[in-house]
């Protein structure tokens, strides 16, 4: 019988919000202006979910001091937020399932590859911080998806076993990172189509946004 989630996990970037369009167009800026003229689809299927960190030196060299990448992680997502600030909102149905997870007593956690500024901008810009039990961001953990550690924060700290939260993605990675932890997940297409998760076997839902998710898979009894 399927395992009643005592936990729901959610990505930040591409769930909560449908905001990777304006994440990647600033990555691509930011480095076209340093010489690399990159393919949006490509980059985004190579990144989404990994910390701003590993992708600085993925691409300009791993001999970047830490200092360095803050400085160009201060620089790429302060673009990134004057794009999207105009277009922020939550991804059709995220309020409704919300309210419906806290009167079921279901706990609610972020876990996101996102800097603390990011999460601020989207936690708060949204007043939508208060219903969270735990917010696990990219200072958080030392290693961002597709490894798990992010996903077994916030399980930790919402004091639920892995199988029984379920994880809430828009990335390939991220999947990745819910399997390696042992959770289910539900993919939420604001990005990518379905056939790029046909070969994970822990999607149990594929869906445009929240409002198309069934009650009965969300919140069945044990």
């Amino acid at each position: 019988m399927t395992k009643a989630a005592r936990a729901f996990v959610f990505d930040m970037d591409g769930t909560i919000v449908d905001n990777m369009a304006f994440h990647t167009s600033s990555w691509i800026s930011f480095f076209a202006r340093r010489g690399q003229l990159l393919d949006a689809d490509d980059f985004f299927r190579a990144t989404a979910g990994r910390q701003g960190g590993e992708i600085m030196r993925s691409y300009l060299g791993e001999h970047l001091s830490d200092d360095e990448v803050a400085l160009l992680n201060h620089e790429k997502e302060s673009v990134y937020r004057e794009l999207y600030a105009p277009h922020r909102k939550a991804v059709a149905g995220f309020d409704e399932l919300v309210a419906q997870a806290k009167a079921d007593g279901v706990k609610l956690a972020v876990a996101t590859a996102a800097p603390p500024a990011n999460i601020d901008f989207t936690l708060d810009g949204l007043d939508v911080r208060k219903h969270f039990d735990a917010v696990v961001g990219a200072a958080d953990v030392a290693r961002g998806k597709p490894h798990p550690d992010v996903f077994l924060k916030a399980a930790e700290r919402c004091g639920v076993a892995p199988e029984h939260c379920i994880v809430f993605e828009d990335a390939p990675l991220g999947v990745e990172a819910a399997r390696r932890a042992g959770m289910r997940c539900i993919v939420l297409t604001t990005t990518l189509p379905a056939a790029n998760f046909a070969d994970y076997d822990n999607v149990i839902a594929i869906a445009r946004d929240f409002s198309e998710l069934p009650a009965a898979l969300l919140f069945a009894a044990e």
